[in-house]
């Protein structure tokens, strides 16, 4: 017998589990919530009814539903990872084909009492089919090239439909939450060098062709490029939401302009101020101040995440929880990203704060099974 095996705890089993949940995260996830009913009841001038009550309802109820998936064992979720993937890749199927369209995007399912959004389930499908890949595939064959193919194609065929929704931020969550989850699993560096030169190169060579007979893309996106590189070149038009996100980001200084008094949001200035801009909105009501502390709890969800992770002597959980905390960092660096000007506009919202509901539902079920990984690491 070896030394793990003298300490290696018994799982908890009913109502015990509750005591072995991560209460630090689900603390700071509330954390998170009670700052996104605050900045929905502002940009709302003071009335809870339009954003912030419904996203109340709709937290709780993701609440419960994290609790509920934190009891189930990790054998379950091993075992519906395939599935899973295989359900939400028709479900992105069906977007194509019967598919609501809004705001020029093809995203949803309308299912009659509420509309899903497939791309989200996604993000938590990959990951999990993706650990059980893992932790089913012997470290050796990790980096070997025939099994790195496998874990790729998985990702990228329903980052393909997604781009074609179009949802590029979505897709971007997609890609790289696959790759933290390969990442953590021991793949090579060599591939992820090879991946990064890719991409470098087909970027010089856009920028490169610009003006020439083999030029790439087309004349009007290459002004979209102009105006992400400096949104002044039209700053009525293209460039109109970033530079007044740039404005409300400044005006708010180190201490803000005071709760329900930001110029940019009670004028209607900031574009989608509940949903895509809200983290301006926190950053000119309580400038600096208030925007370094929405990004210390969302990096200390992060680092009990990985602690988590750390500890769980289950493979499987703890590529879960590296896949589902790494896209949840993915998700908010790409919206402040896009909010500051240093990304392109993409929609994508900020979890746990943006008014929505298929969005911080999916999250908190995502939560749910890092939870249950946690709460069943000792296993």
């Amino acid at each position: 017998m070896s030394y793990l095996d003298y300490n290696v705890a018994p799982a908890p089993t009913g109502f015990r589990k509750a005591l072995f949940l991560n209460w630090p995260l689900v603390l700071l996830i509330s954390a998170v919530a009670c700052i996104g009913f605050l900045m929905l009841y502002s940009v709302a001038g003071g009335d809870a009814e339009t954003w912030a009550k419904p996203q109340m309802y709709r937290f709780a109820i993701g609440m419960t539903a994290m609790f509920a998936l934190a009891f189930v064992p990790m054998w379950f979720w091993r075992g519906v990872s395939t599935i899973s993937y295989v359900i939400c890749l028709l479900l992105l199927v069906a977007v194509e084909l019967i598919g609501d369209i809004g705001m020029g995007a093809q995203r949803w399912i309308d299912f009659g009492p509420f509309r899903l959004q497939p791309s989200e389930l996604m993000k938590i499908a990959l990951v999990l089919v993706l650990a059980a890949y893992y932790d089913w595939l012997p470290l050796q064959r990790v980096s070997r090239p025939l099994w790195v193919l496998i874990p790729v194609a998985l990702i990228l065929l329903p980052t393909a439909l997604v781009l074609k929704q179009p949802d590029l931020g979505t897709s971007l969550m997609l890609m790289a939450g696959g790759g933290i989850v390969m990442f953590a699993a021991g793949v090579s560096l060599w591939y992820f060098g090879a991946v990064i030169g890719v991409v470098v190169g087909m970027v010089v060579a856009v920028l490169e062709s610009r003006g020439t007979d083999w030029q790439l893309l087309k004349d009007y996106q290459y002004r979209r490029i102009d105006t992400f590189l400096d949104p002044s070149v039209d700053p009525l038009g293209a460039g109109y939401n970033i530079t007044q996100a740039q404005i409300a980001l400044g005006s708010g200084g180190w201490s803000g302009r005071g709760f329900m008094q930001g110029t940019q949001s009670r004028l209607n200035f900031l574009p989608e101020k509940h949903t895509d801009f809200i983290f301006t909105v926190l950053a000119e009501e309580f400038g600096f101040v208030g925007a370094i502390s929405l990004l210390a709890l969302y990096t200390l969800i992060i680092g009990f995440c990985l602690y988590s992770a750390l500890s769980n002597r289950d493979r499987f959980g703890s590529l879960l929880t590296i896949g589902i905390s790494g896209t949840f960092f993915v998700y908010f660096a790409i919206n402040m990203g896009m909010v500051m000007g240093l990304l392109p506009v993409v929609g994508s919202p900020l979890p746990l704060v943006s008014y929505g509901g298929t969005a911080m539902m999916i999250l908190l079920m995502g939560f749910g099974m890092v939870q249950s990984a946690h709460v069943h690491r000792m296993r």
